[in-house]
């Protein structure tokens, strides 16, 4: 990332981000032009640094250094932003690349998103930048704000105590269109860059950077935006390390929208998609993901009030002045997977001594419309002092009666937010009727939310997936060079017989399996064999659907009218025999995906996996952890545990097989898609029944 190595050349983030001096060109006197814009936004919001206009046609603006032309410069800037008619940046980025400039903004629209002419502008201003070393953000962007300087010409400056947020994005008026919900919740901004045209760079390289200089001024939760994943590896790092170093890292990826069929001969590769590979990614580093700007400005407030992730299995306590709100919220956590705080006999003795005899404290704590600063803060204190480690966060919803004065309940609660060992959030509901002293609330530098099952969302989007963890190194019975033996010199489709030999070297189970070719050959193999059995054609990828499978084939003589029939399908060259296995029916498969490597998939097996699409994916290498959160994450994961006395199989063995796929991936990446479909039994006697195979 940092590619300027001369120790007295600012780095690219000290130029973007804390540059000791800056000029605007296009500069003006006119703020109502991006150029003025952007000049008095940098003038008027505490920026230390040298800061010059240029612009021709006037001596003085804004009371500043003003020049003629970038060659009338004092000195080379470490930062320019553009903000000039269209067919004037290429001539100017010359002439600051001449000068000596560290990095560029460019404001300008009018290039790569316009027309071709535009993009060929555009490699003409890259070609430029990297032959000089002049870094360069945009163009078409509405610039930089950081805790250095405010250089955006549109939308909302915030100026609220704390900078707790950051936010890169690739979008510029999406970054606004953020700022000014979130302003309204308490949530104060730091950084708030976006990149516009990205000819340079992109989403993932500002995270990197902004990762590799993170440090205790930053924000403890970074919103993300992106229309694209451009470099999947590079955002895998950099976004795992911030989750590491303790930042909330919460991501909208758009365009989402499927494009078109995937021609893939495995049943995972027809259901995994680029999007599915994101997910996965985001999954695997950390990233929170989420579908809206509400929901990323609740997930914010959230990771804010509650000191960053929760507990997986977390425990709240609700608070509530009113019985209605409670429940929804007691019942949205319910759903969300978390679970409502059971409180200690001496917990719920206090609780009987400071609410009135009308109140309900069994959780929710119903403190009744009476309530007032003293009985919230006791609440609060108690919890603190009994319940820390059983209870995780404390949600406290409080309306307006209009029988007691509000503001010091809203002191209060802003006192525990800072002062309680458990975290609190709050729920405000009565915009109108407290509106201005909930304006008094965030402007102390508090965030609040105007909605409890909003809330109960929000926490559970909090919830702690695996941490750090180290790849698993030894699986019993897998044999790397066993399996590198069957595929060496193999492509395209492997045969059935390298198939079975590749899943006993991996350390699966394959199902015993006799091979018929011929008629004569039929006979004699049948003769021996153990009823009832299955009958398989091979050859066509898809048996089922080519009429291929015969289940349950109960004497020789029905076994060799199966093969008569399978051998009459176009492109037979066979069938396999198989013993009937017994019990829960799982698939499991990968498929490579451009960019991001092999993509890991988990659910329920048989013919009805494209049909039904209760499935996981992971992105491999799997973790033990992340192999149990795929298997535990398909919706019939209680049809795994067993139903109405059915025997049930072991999560842990499937999870096991998960891995073996994963390192068969990671150990073979010439491996294209690959399905073991079903993987079958109980227990944890889980067999390979049927697998196919493709090959680079």
């Amino acid at each position: 990332m940092e590619k300027k190595t001369d120790p007295k050349t600012p780095s690219t983030y000290a130029c973007l981000f804390h540059p000791k001096s800056i000029v605007v060109i296009g500069a003006g006197n006119n703020i109502l032009k991006p150029g003025g814009r952007v000049f008095y936004n940098i003038l008027e919001n505490g920026y230390t640094g040298d800061l010059w206009a240029v612009n021709p046609k006037t001596e003085d603006v804004q009371g500043r250094p003003t020049f003629k032309s970038i060659q009338d410069l004092p000195g080379p800037p470490d930062l320019a932003i553009v903000a000039i008619p269209s067919g004037a940046v290429l001539p100017a980025m010359q002439a600051l690349a001449d000068k000596g400039t560290g990095a560029v903004i460019v404001l300008t629209s009018g290039f790569g998103e316009k027309n071709a002419q535009g993009k060929a502008l555009e490699k003409e201003m890259l070609a430029l930048g990297k032959a000089s070393g002049m870094d360069i953000i945009g163009p078409n962007c509405s610039g930089f704000m950081t805790r250095s300087y405010k250089g955006k010409f549109a939308g909302i400056l915030p100026d609220r105590p704390g900078r707790a947020v950051d936010i890169i994005s690739g979008s510029g008026a999406t970054v606004d269109y953020i700022m000014e919900v979130a302003d309204r919740r308490g949530l104060s901004f730091g950084i708030a860059v976006n990149l516009g045209n990205s000819i340079q760079y992109g989403v993932e390289d500002l995270i990197a950077m902004y990762d590799q200089h993170y440090g205790p001024e930053d924000g403890k939760v970074l919103m993300v935006y992106l229309e694209a994943v451009r470099k999947p590896a590079l955002l895998l790092r950099h976004a795992r390390s911030l989750v590491e170093k303790g930042c909330t890292v919460i991501a909208v990826k758009s365009g989402n929208t499927p494009d078109g069929s995937r021609a893939a001969a495995s049943h995972t590769g027809a259901m995994a998609n680029r999007d599915t590979a994101v997910q996965a990614l985001m999954d695997k580093a950390g990233i929170i993901r989420v579908s809206s700007r509400a929901d990323m400005i609740d997930t914010a407030c959230a990771a804010i009030a509650c000191r960053g992730r929760l507990p997986r299995a977390a425990k709240v306590c609700v608070l509530t002045d009113a019985g209605g709100p409670g429940v929804m919220m007691s019942d949205e956590i319910s759903r969300q997977g978390l679970s409502m705080a059971r409180f200690s006999p001496s917990t719920l003795s206090c609780l009987e001594r400071i609410l009135p005899p009308e109140a309900a404290f069994a959780n929710p704590i119903d403190c009744g419309a009476s309530r007032d600063e003293h009985t919230i803060q006791d609440i609060i204190a108690l919890m603190g002092q009994e319940e820390k480690g059983n209870v995780d966060a404390i949600a406290v919803i409080i309306g307006n009666s209009l029988l007691t004065d509000n503001a010091p309940i809203y002191e209060a609660i802003g006192r525990a937010m800072k002062e309680s060992p458990i975290p609190v959030v709050p729920v405000f509901s009565s915009l109108t009727t407290a509106g201005d002293l909930i304006t008094r609330f965030i402007d102390s530098g508090a965030v609040f939310f105007q909605d409890e099952v909003s809330l109960a969302k929000a926490m559970a989007r909090l919830r702690s997936r695996s941490g750090p963890e180290e790849q698993d190194q030894q699986l019993s019975g897998y044999d790397r060079a066993a399996a590198a033996s069957v595929l060496a010199g193999k492509q395209g489709i492997l045969s059935a017989k390298d198939v079975h030999q590749l899943l006993k070297a991996a350390g699966f189970r394959p199902v015993p399996q006799t091979l018929i070719k011929d008629r004569a050959q039929a006979s004699a193999a049948l003769k021996d064999q153990a009823f009832p059995v299955a009958v398989k054609v091979l050859g066509p990828l898809h048996k089922t659907d080519a009429g291929g499978v015969r289940l349950n084939v109960p004497g020789p003589a029905e076994a060799l009218a199966a093969f008569d029939d399978m051998m009459a399908i176009d492109g037979a060259q066979g069938v396999l025999v198989q013993p009937m296995v017994t019990g829960t029916e799982m698939i499991l498969g990968i498929s490579r995906e451009e960019g991001f490597g092999h993509l890991a998939m988990f659910g329920l097996g048989g013919i009805f996996t494209e049909a039904l699409k209760d499935v996981s994916f992971g992105l491999t290498p799997l973790t033990p952890t992340e192999s149990m959160d795929m298997v535990q994450g398909i919706k019939g994961v209680s049809v795994l545990s067993g139903l109405r006395g059915q025997k049930g199989v072991s999560l842990e063995a499937a999870a096991d097989c998960l891995r073996r796929l994963s390192r068969l991936a990671t150990d073979f990446p010439q491996i294209k898609e690959m399905d073991i479909n079903p993987l079958k039994g109980s227990g944890e006697a889980l067999f390979a029944v049927d697998a196919r195979i493709i090959l680079d």
